[in-house]
């Protein structure tokens, strides 16, 4: 919600920071001599009560949060001194690079990470994050957000824990729907949108969603994304191989021709959180934002004349009886692989994201959506948001994040494929290209590019 942890810059900056150097120019192998943890594999820190000093970098919101944690974590581990720096954020993402490159020299002891980078720093820098299993981390595989474990291991390694969970909601125009005479509770499948939309528009003259039709952003293709992870799919699958040639993907951009067809998109550009798209949601001229939690308290800054006029729902299903559930994006706490004090850094993760009370405080500061399943007891999330006419609207993001969700698999080449996801939705929507054929050529050039293999 309001933290805009992720949804904003994370995956436009990673564009930006892929073609400049680091991640693109491959290092794999770079902290090689590392291993693991530590070189050796041995868990660094000594045993018995953590002790000395952890530099932690995160950006903005979530640092203030952590740092505000730190005297309570005191009072657990006295012997710990913790420093919190705000990096701001993109400019983490290349600091982390430039500091693996440089085989873990100047890199703290704990990273926050954004689910669309840690793939990338696992397989471009062996050993450059810590696997956390060593410390215990596998007691809390079942703690969090189902598919997000799954996110942030591999295999018998974990390399993060889960904090932000940023699931998919509906925020619709309650008043246009009513004018429109369609109640929402009716949005089942996106064959009901679809009927929906015309109603609204011709009702309202309004369109449903905005697009970047000519991806003036790097980051165009939500819409597509969140309709694939509706079906359990996404870029690539967990074993890394292509998947934008399949049905599910062929479905997504069939749909979203459809409603293109029927008027139902307006150009703009940008994303959620850049002014074209913002300004659009502001002015009335969309009635629907598909979009991740951290936009419904960005949303009462952003157009706070509009009180009273949202409610918010489950994205409905692709197939009848399918699923609504979909975690579009996500934040997590890494240790570095060449920290010189990993038990006291884990000690820190543990205490703020595993602990309810932690992730309590944290969402009523700053609005960061929690991953720790737990923390959802908290009368926090059961409260009514004036703002949504009074409506409970947490709990609706409550109840999707309790439901299995595909785990995602960023893989490293997540922005080659955004590129060729963008530039074919582009095709089909200004060009008049066939959903099935443009994704089957996307796909291919991907295949290239990265000399992976389609599924």
């Amino acid at each position: 919600m309001g933290g805009r942890v992720v949804g904003g810059p994370s995956r436009r900056g990673f564009l930006r920071g892929l073609g400049a150097a680091a991640l693109a120019a491959g290092g794999a192998g770079t902290l090689a001599a590392c291993g693991g943890s530590s070189g050796s594999g041995a868990v660094t820190g000594g045993s018995g009560e953590p002790s000395g000093s952890i530099t932690v970098w995160s950006w903005k919101n979530p640092a203030a949060e952590l740092r505000a944690l730190i005297p309570a974590f005191n009072a657990v581990h006295p012997k710990v001194q913790v420093n919190v720096q705000d990096i701001g954020n993109p400019a983490i993402w290349d600091k982390i690079t430039i500091a693996m490159e440089a085989g873990g020299q100047g890199l703290a002891d704990l990273l926050h990470i954004g689910v669309d980078y840690l793939p990338s720093y696992i397989e471009k820098f062996p050993g450059g994050l810590a696997d956390l299993s060593q410390l215990g981390a596998n007691q809390y595989a079942t703690s969090f957000a189902p598919g997000l474990w799954q996110t942030v291991s591999r295999g018998s390694k974990v390399y993060a824990l889960p904090w932000e969970a940023n699931a998919a909601g509906f925020f619709l125009r309650a008043d246009l729907f009513k004018k429109a005479g369609v109640d929402p509770s009716s949005l089942l499948t996106w064959d009901d949108v679809i009927v929906a939309g015309k109603k609204v528009k011709a009702a309202t003259g309004t369109a449903l969603f905005a697009v970047d039709k000519s991806a003036s952003q790097a980051d165009s293709a939500n819409l597509f994304q969140l309709l694939m992870q509706l079906q359990g799919a996404f870029y690539f699958n967990l074993d890394g191989k292509i998947t934008l040639n399949s049905p599910e993907a062929a479905r997504a951009l069939t749909l979203i021709k459809e409603m293109d067809d029927a008027g139902l998109l307006a150009d703009v550009q940008g994303s959620p959180g850049i002014t074209g798209y913002d300004t659009a949601v502001k002015s009335g001229k969309v009635a629907i934002c598909p979009d991740p939690a951290w936009y419904g308290g960005y949303l009462e800054t952003l157009a706070p004349d509009l009180k009273g006029d949202w409610q918010l729902i489950l994205p409905p299903a692709v197939t009848p009886g399918g699923s609504r559930s979909a975690i579009v994006n996500s934040t997590h706490l890494a240790v570095s692989g060449t920290s010189k004090n990993q038990r006291a850094a884990f000690a820190f993760a543990e205490f703020a994201l595993t602990r309810p009370d932690s992730q309590v405080s944290i969402f009523k500061a700053k609005g960061i959506f929690p991953a720790l399943l737990k923390a959802y007891d908290d009368p926090v999330f059961h409260q009514s948001d004036p703002y949504f006419g009074g409506q409970k609207y947490a709990e609706v993001f409550v109840e999707e994040l309790a439901k299995p969700s595909t785990p995602t698999n960023y893989t490293s080449d997540y922005a080659r494929a955004l590129k060729a996801v963008d530039d074919a939705q582009t095709k089909v929507l200004l060009q008049g290209a066939d959903p099935a054929a443009a994704l089957k050529a996307a796909a291919s050039q991907l295949a290239q590019q990265t000399r992976r293999s389609q599924a």
